[in-house]
């Protein structure tokens, strides 16, 4: 199994959106590294939704339930098909990610625009630890 990040501006497409939506076809992403991404993307991945913008925080964990196909709006790009698995018991801020040590090297703190990005086990596990903490 492999973990990711996904990147929304909450105003646009937020967690509860997907939460009462129950799935979503995960589109609209044009950045060639971000595609890339999607394209490697498993059934069965898990996903942390991160609101942009607005919070910047991961909020909650969706997986993978439909693998990447054409855009159908452009079959120059892909998308992917995911459903939420449980929002997290508190919202994890970009600040406390990057006041992290261990989560330094995350590309979300090497890369934070990129809106579709790769999370190491070792960091899913350590963000999810950070939203059970009081």
């Amino acid at each position: 199994m492999s973990y990711w990040l996904m990147k929304t501006e909450p105003g646009t497409y937020s967690w509860d959106d997907l939460v009462k939506d129950k799935k979503t076809v995960w589109d609209g992403v044009r950045n060639f590294q971000a595609r890339n991404n999607i394209k490697a993307m498993q059934k069965g991945d898990l996903v942390f939704i991160y609101h942009s913008n607005e919070g910047k925080n991961v909020v909650g964990i969706a997986k993978i339930i439909k693998e990447h196909f054409d855009d159908p709006a452009d079959k120059d790009w892909a998308v992917v098909e995911i459903a939420p698995v449980k929002k997290l018991s508190k919202p994890v801020t970009l600040a406390e990610i990057k006041a992290t040590k261990k989560l330094a090297n995350m590309v979300l703190v090497k890369n934070s625009r990129l809106s579709v990005q790769p999370v190491k086990e070792s960091e899913f596990d350590m963000i999810v630890k950070m939203s059970q903490e009081k």
